[in-house]
């Protein structure tokens, strides 16, 4: 890997930060703000008005030991929301202690549950959910760490295929 390709060192990270930070648009980020610190437990790090204080430039908040940086929409300047593209190509994973209570809060808190929790083939007990910003969340929690050939017949078993002989 070349060197302007590698993870940014420690002290190239702001303080509390991750080499990736995932950054995401909204639109309404107090909504957002208020939304996952009343689901996920979030504490709000950061919040920079607009200017004219007609709305939230930039914010940051932290779930569990991971920072999320929200964006308002902003179509003239390519910040576009989910709900703008009618989707999301992307979903945010979380590990919680408790996936079927986080997921039912995340429901009566107003999101859409695609898919109620279930232990998983691969380990973790799983859930997911279309937050009311538009943004895509897989609720997870460990539950033990299969080998590769036990998670190859739980897929496959998963998916109605017979495994093809080794």
């Amino acid at each position: 890997m070349s060197k302007a390709a590698s993870a940014a060192p420690a002290s190239a990270l702001p303080e509390g930060m991750h080499s990736i930070t995932p950054h995401i648009v909204v639109k309404d980020v107090p909504a957002a703000i208020a939304y996952y610190e009343k689901v996920f437990g979030a504490r709000e790090v950061l919040r920079m008005p607009a200017p004219d204080g007609s709305m939230v430039m930039h914010a940051e908040i932290e779930i569990g030991d991971s920072r999320i940086m929200l964006a308002e929409e902003m179509l003239d300047f390519g910040n576009t929301s989910p709900l703008s593209l009618g989707g999301t190509a992307v979903s945010l994973h979380l590990y919680v202690e408790d996936v079927d209570a986080t997921y039912e809060a995340a429901v009566a808190a107003g999101a859409e549950g695609l898919n109620p929790p279930v232990d998983m083939f691969w380990g973790d007990r799983f859930g997911r959910i279309v937050d009311p910003f538009g943004h895509s969340w897989g609720l997870a929690k460990h539950l033990r760490t299969p080998s590769m050939e036990e998670m190859m017949e739980g897929m496959h078993a998963a998916m109605g295929e017979a495994p093809e002989p080794a």
